[in-house]
């Protein structure tokens, strides 16, 4: 029966992965990977012999008819990301978009997904929050900056290693330097860290940090 199966992967540690995800991308006719190359570690590690197609955001749009093809053959397909929940500040909502247009059944496994564990471990209220994801690097930055910098609610980021000092920066100019804050990076992996405080000493402390891999920064919500 034709089906999209959503599957998420670790999002650092190889072995945060389900038995159930597992079977999945073992039993689907085509595995589709935002970097097949990664993808193919995973699979190699837990013995799955599957085909893989790439898809990712520079063709995912012109990819979808053809995967809606598939389905409508019969195909059972699974979408994976390079790390996470698939459609989680990556590719994903588009395909599934579709496939619910033309009636084709979707399921997410539950599983890995990065902003979790360190909303979790911040310290900071998780009861009510906001989940930006990357913010946009030009065009309305500023813009959402401000309206963000008014909300009472925690927010969750995402943020890669070059970025994310004059992320900070900007943090504390629009939020206010004694916001309190966390910065999560390497999550589930050997270094995992996490770095905590206001935002004016999460940034001193950024001096003398390794600034590399993905990173997750939460926010506390305004109180005025």
């Amino acid at each position: 029966m034709s089906k999209l199966y959503l599957v998420p992967t670790p999002i650092g540690n190889l072995g945060d992965i389900t038995q159930r995800a597992i079977d999945v991308l073992k039993n689907v006719n085509l595995i589709l990977a935002e970097d097949t190359r990664k993808t193919s570690i995973l699979l190699k590690k837990y013995g799955i012999e599957n085909q893989l197609l790439s898809h990712h955001q520079f063709n995912e749009h012109k990819a979808v008819g053809k995967i809606i093809e598939r389905l409508e053959a019969g195909d059972e397909i699974a979408l994976v990301s390079d790390a996470g929940t698939p459609a989680i500040s990556d590719p994903g909502f588009l395909l599934v978009r579709d496939c619910i247009a033309h009636g084709f059944e979707v399921e997410c496994l539950p599983g890995p997904t990065a902003f979790v564990p360190a909303l979790v471990v911040s310290g900071i209220p998780n009861d009510r929050f906001l989940f930006e994801g990357f913010l946009p690097h030009k065009k309305g930055r500023r813009t959402k900056l401000e309206w963000l910098s008014k909300q009472p609610y925690t927010i969750v980021f995402y943020e890669s290693p070059h970025r994310l000092v004059k992320c900070i920066d900007q943090f504390i100019e629009y939020f206010g330097p004694n916001r309190q804050a966390s910065v999560s990076k390497e999550l589930s992996k050997v270094h995992e860290r996490t770095i905590r405080g206001p935002l004016a000493d999460i940034r001193t402390m950024l001096d003398e940090e390794t600034i590399k891999g993905e990173y997750v920064i939460v926010v506390s919500g305004s109180k005025i």
